[in-house]
């Protein structure tokens, strides 16, 4: 097939109704794989949720009775949070980002957020150079270190049963530091979504980080593969 060929009109509508169909698929296996961490999730077990805007799979978790902590940094997000799980007693609230160290970033929203924030609002970062953010349109937040507030559930707990990571971007760092630091030994099950396609720049790094979860002893519990 020429290239012209190849950029017809006909040719961008089959290679968006795929893009779709794929997308669509990964979301059905996405939905399923939660759908068998609930099967296994029990009262007493600690499920995680990083980056839980409106807390979509926060509620599919907590109705499995696990105790389950939900981080959400966007102030207008977590307010909306905040009311979905008002009474919730195994449902711990954390206005914040998840990050490799404590203290505060910039959470930058995305391209028209302000006429679709609800929406929009999955797409906030504290990454700096992604696609289609905002850089002007950002809000100071606050930082909690993940590897050392983890490891003192796993001290208390001795496990974590889940953890979900949907964090635009800064899941990257993240999850080198648990690799390096072994911050994943006792935690059951984990699934990340990587943001490759909004960080050009980063794919190298993204690519080895998958090669190296693929390949290790735990790639069937710990999955970058989420959505």
């Amino acid at each position: 097939m020429d290239a012209a060929a190849a950029d017809s009109p006909d040719e961008r509508r089959a290679a968006k109704i795929l893009r779709r169909h794929a997308r669509n698929l990964r979301k059905a296996r996405a939905e399923g794989f939660l759908a068998g961490v609930a099967a296994m999730l029990r009262p007493g077990d600690l499920a995680v949720d990083c980056g839980a805007n409106v807390g979509e799979v926060t509620a599919v978790l907590a109705a499995t009775g696990a105790d389950v902590v939900a981080f959400e940094p966007d102030p207008q997000t977590f307010v909306r949070l905040a009311a979905r799980f008002a009474g919730r007693p195994n449902v711990t609230l954390v206005e914040a980002a998840v990050g490799t160290g404590a203290g505060t970033a910039r959470l930058m929203r995305a391209d028209g957020f302000d006429a679709r924030p609800g929406g929009a609002s999955v797409k906030s970062t504290i990454l700096e150079g992604g696609r289609q953010i905002d850089v002007a349109n950002a809000v100071e937040v606050r930082v909690v270190d993940f590897p050392d507030w983890l490891a003192r559930q796993v001290a208390a707990r001795g496990e974590v049963a889940f953890v979900k990571m949907d964090i635009e971007g800064a899941e990257l760092d993240l999850l080198e530091a648990l690799e390096a630091q072994g911050g994943l030994a006792r935690v059951r099950c984990l699934v990340a979504e990587t943001h490759e396609r909004k960080f050009r720049h980063l794919r190298p790094r993204y690519a080895a980080l998958k090669a190296r979860f693929a390949a290790g002893p735990d790639a069937a519990r710990h999955r970058l593969d989420w959505i």
